[in-house]
């Protein structure tokens, strides 16, 4: 494999289907020139520092990464810090001295709506004409849709903000998730019966709609059914700012201080005021079982279709 770079160029939240595209091709790329492929980022979203306006994320930075890595086996992942200098600079500045001086660039794959260098002056056609004159490899990605809908991490936003999370699975290309370090905390859960491990949300994301999901959390490689609360818990608690707490079922254990990942899968119910904490403790009870029937019935179609595969899959000697 030589020095050079094969370089997907984006930002990549959510790491969705679009980006998906860009991921694979840039795989291939590197495949075909025997490079090493990467995404190239930025550590903070470029509109809010030029809008001043802070921008809710689907991710941190650490979760883009993993994606990447693991949906799409691109061997690095490069964070460039996005600065008032970076922002200046011109067009073909950012071409030749970051991403072939710096990145060793020997092939780009860029999306249709690409802008860089300073005022977004650098667009899909103007990389694709100075790659062609410098020798450098350069694939321009088209728009991706879905039922008729640009797939975009903006639309996204509103899926997640609306606890929609089938159909943000359907343009992600995989569950909506969040990971962090559980935390201890009150040991509410346990006094009602359901335990649970509890994340705080990440700052800078775009909270996903208070309320109760279906989930699965990932600890150490296993893939646990659960039900995760996102919200304040006004009922017994006077917090100000969104938690997520998952209880994990069938499991005992303890998780302090390990990393997990929760997968929200599916919307139950919006986060409410109980009148007393019996009433709370009967609802719990009704999101477990609705939870698990969830999973159970997952795991039957998973089963069938696995059935159907094999019957179709026979040949004739």
């Amino acid at each position: 494999m030589s020095e050079g770079r094969a370089i997907a160029l984006g930002f990549f939240d959510g790491v969705h289907l679009g980006h998906g595209a860009l991921l694979r091709r840039t795989v291939e790329a590197a495949g075909r020139g025997g490079l090493s492929s990467c995404a190239l980022t930025f550590d903070r979203h470029p509109e809010a520092l030029i809008t001043k306006t802070a921008m809710p994320l689907l991710q941190t930075t650490g979760d883009r990464a993993d994606l990447i890595r693991r949906l799409y086996a691109v061997d690095e992942v490069i964070f460039a810090h996005f600065e008032d200098s970076l922002m200046r600079m011109p067009w073909r500045q950012f071409l030749t001295d970051m991403l072939i001086g710096r990145f060793q660039a020997a092939h780009l794959v860029a999306g249709y709506d690409f802008h860089f260098g300073h005022r977004g002056e650098g667009n899909p056609e103007r990389l694709a004409e100075e790659c062609a004159r410098l020798g450098v490899g350069c694939d321009i990605i088209p728009r991706v849709e879905l039922a008729g809908i640009t797939v975009s991490s903006t639309y996204i936003r509103k899926l997640v903000a609306q606890g929609d999370m089938e159909r943000a699975a359907l343009f992600l290309g995989h569950p909506y998730s969040l990971s962090g370090v559980v935390t201890r905390g009150r040991q509410l859960g346990a006094s009602l019966g359901a335990p649970t491990v509890n994340l705080p949300l990440p700052e800078g994301l775009q909270c996903p709609a208070h309320g109760v999901y279906v989930s699965v959390c990932h600890v150490g490689g296993n893939a646990l059914p659960a039900v995760t609360d996102v919200g304040l818990k006004p009922t017994v608690s006077l917090r100000r700012e969104a938690a997520l707490e998952t209880h994990i079922l069938d499991f005992e254990g303890n998780l302090y201080g390990q990393s997990i990942r929760v997968d929200l899968l599916k919307f139950l119910r919006p986060e409410r005021l109980f009148p007393s904490t019996e009433e709370l403790r009967e609802q719990i009870d009704r999101d477990i079982r609705a939870a698990r029937a969830t999973h159970e019935n997952s795991a039957a179609d998973k089963a069938e279709s696995t059935e159907r595969r094999g019957h179709t899959g026979c040949t004739q000697t």
